[in-house]
């Protein structure tokens, strides 16, 4: 009985050196096991809060873009606004343009923090129709081939889900120049995949 409490007083000392050489190294002492690096502000690809940024010029039609966040495209919150009075084939472009300037902005501080990005560059320009396209395509500045696989899946995902296109998850889409109209699709492995799978397309022979 004596020899185990001289232990245990021999080591009280022990145990108080260990701690001081510690709290010297600026190492605090713990019981619990820590976890290294700070904990994330907010979880990624989630906006748990309003973004004032992002809604405080909102004015207009109320639309969904879509935005890369991770390895998939995920919708935000936007507006576009449309003149009172716009014929159908104008409010269909002036939609299509709308959409295209909120996907090349770039993302809010919030949805920056979140893990928001675009590919979508600034710049590109949206067209009506020529005389033999079919009425709801929509003829895009830079051809729809020279776009990266983010940007194209950005471009049809939020185009074939608004009033730019038939809402059938489908959208017409050519380029300044010659080349075929495509029938894009936006389909759920695009969303989950747009670096590596591009959208579905199908050459168009129809004509409005």
């Amino acid at each position: 009985m004596r020899r185990a409490t001289v232990r245990r007083l021999l080591a009280v000392p022990v145990l108080a050196g260990l701690a001081g050489l510690l709290a010297g190294c600026g190492i605090r002492a713990t019981e619990v096991p820590t976890d290294f690096g700070p904990a994330p502000s907010r979880a990624r690809c989630s906006l748990t809060e309003p973004d004032v940024t992002s809604q405080s010029a909102r004015a207009g039609v109320p639309v969904q873009v879509f935005l890369l966040c991770g390895s998939s495209l995920v919708t935000v919150d936007r507006s576009v606004r449309v003149p009172d009075g716009a014929a159908d084939f104008e409010r269909r472009v002036l939609v299509a343009q709308g959409l295209l300037d909120q996907l090349a902005e770039s993302p809010s501080t919030g949805e920056k923090e979140a893990g928001y990005t675009t590919d979508v560059r600034g710049g590109m320009t949206v067209g009506r129709p020529r005389a033999n396209d079919p009425d709801d395509a929509l003829r895009l500045s830079t051809p729809p081939g020279d776009l990266t696989s983010y940007a194209l899946a950005q471009l049809v995902c939020t185009f074939s889900d608004s009033a730019a296109a038939e809402g059938d998850g489908k959208v017409v889409l050519g380029g300044p120049g010659s080349e075929p109209l495509r029938r894009y699709e936006c389909t759920d492995e695009v969303r989950s995949r747009p670096g590596s799978t591009e959208p579905p397309s199908s050459a168009v022979t129809d004509s409005g």
